[in-house]
């Protein structure tokens, strides 16, 4: 239990300076911005509970909001990504497989599944986030757009990020 405290606390820090000192500033004609710092509520233990998850979702969220100044968006984003992450895991996740697979990695839960959970859990997210931000009806092409250029750009990093520590399924 240790070790998983120790761990999620160090994939937290670093994947929050990371956005913070490298990611803030890149992006494509504001159309891509990746947000990597979702990686750490993607990766989070199956066995979590769904307080601790809305708490952590939150707390992360707010995190990047306060290097950000964004108001909240994105603590909100994150709060109902970890509700689109509760809802597809216990859709897609067998009950006994929680014992066997510890969390929803890439080497764990192999590409398909993890490209498919990345992709609805990061568009979850950015819907909500630049839908908040822009709050426009007259630039909803423009909106969407982003989103998916961005769904797009975040999961190719998250997958960059997963391939970089890809650990095969032990059985």
């Amino acid at each position: 239990m240790g070790r998983v405290v120790i761990s999620n606390s160090i994939r937290f820090l670093l994947l929050v300076a990371t956005q913070v000192f490298l990611l803030k500033n890149i992006g494509y004609y504001n159309l891509s911005v990746p947000y990597l710092y979702i990686l750490f509520i993607l990766v989070l233990p199956f066995g979590i509970s769904n307080s601790l998850l809305f708490l952590l979702a939150f707390f992360t969220g707010l995190t990047i909001d306060f290097y950000y100044d964004s108001l909240g968006l994105n603590a909100a984003a994150c709060t109902i990504m970890a509700f689109v992450r509760i809802i597809f895991i216990n859709l897609t996740v067998q009950r006994d497989g929680f014992d066997n697979e510890p969390e929803p990695r890439l080497g764990i839960m192999g590409f398909q599944w993890f490209i498919f959970y990345a992709f609805i859990l990061t568009f979850s997210h950015h819907f909500i986030l630049f839908t908040f931000e822009n709050f426009k009806f007259s630039e909803f092409g423009y909106t969407l757009l982003r989103i998916l250029l961005s769904t797009l750009f975040t999961v190719s990093l998250i997958l960059i990020t997963e391939f970089a520590f890809f650990q095969k399924k032990a059985r």
